[in-house]
């Protein structure tokens, strides 16, 4: 059974203060008990310094991007050892701001995610189609072409320690969510596009979370939706209790 994760983007909000208030109060306010991994991913700047703060809760660092190079000459980039020596867990990678804003292609993607995974860094793959391409009913098509392309020579040993995200983005920051009918009729084309590409007891482990305008109040029915193992969260992260209250949804 796959494991459900909670993780949180703080995208370029917050600033070192800003930073040291909101992880502190996350692990002030959380429950001595909860049911799934809690995931903060802060700006590059707040990396270390949440990292000093969390290290002893039950939170888990995660970075928002990394370069699929060692090192070099990548003049505002960051190498998967930078974010581990800084004490990183998690990876986003394929965010639609960045397949969008900053013109990632699939290729580049998949060079990410292997770089991630052979320096033990857990990806969390983000997937998701446009407003126009849903409307144009191509929904399975733009996903089905961006795991296959995304996962292009994963093994299935590999999936083990991939998270997948599907963040339709025509819900990302628009106040707009998916109805969980529709978002688990994507999680579970994603989940037998997995099985036909890995097998269906590697592709029931998978943890797919579900990302778009996540918010305490629609966090429990989402996350209650069979092939939803979790949630992507943005804006709802950027403050402790309503964070904390989709983490208490997820059952």
């Amino acid at each position: 059974m796959a494991r459900m994760i909670i993780a949180g983007n703080w995208k370029m909000q917050n600033d070192i203060n800003g930073s040291v208030e909101l992880v502190s109060g996350l692990a002030a306010g959380m429950p001595a008990k909860i049911n799934c991994e809690v995931v903060v991913c802060p700006p590059f700047t707040s990396l270390e310094t949440v990292y000093s703060l969390a290290k002893n809760t039950k939170i888990s660092l995660g970075a928002q991007n990394m370069h699929f190079e060692d090192s070099g000459a990548f003049t505002g980039e960051i190498s998967a050892s930078m974010l581990k020596s800084v004490g990183c867990k998690y990876v986003i990678l394929g965010h639609s701001e960045r397949r969008a804003i900053f013109g990632e292609s699939n290729d580049w993607i998949n060079k990410k995610i292997k770089k991630a995974l052979s320096s033990g860094l857990l990806p969390i793959f983000c997937i998701g189609e446009t407003l126009e391409e849903r409307e144009s009913n191509i929904t399975f098509d733009v996903i089905k072409k961006q795991v296959v392309e995304g996962l292009k020579d994963i093994t299935a040993a590999q999936m083990a320690d991939i998270v997948l995200a599907y963040e339709p983005v025509w819900a990302i920051g628009t106040g707009k969510t998916a109805s969980p009918a529709q978002a688990q009729e994507v999680h579970k084309f994603i989940r037998t596009l997995l099985s036909e590409l890995y097998g269906a007891a590697i592709a029931a482990e998978v943890t797919i979370q579900y990302g778009g305008s996540v918010k305490p109040d629609n966090a429990a029915e989402l996350l209650s939706q069979p092939d939803i193992n979790g949630a992507l969260v943005g804006g709802a992260c950027l403050k402790a209790d309503s964070f904390i209250k989709i983490i208490e949804a997820a059952k």
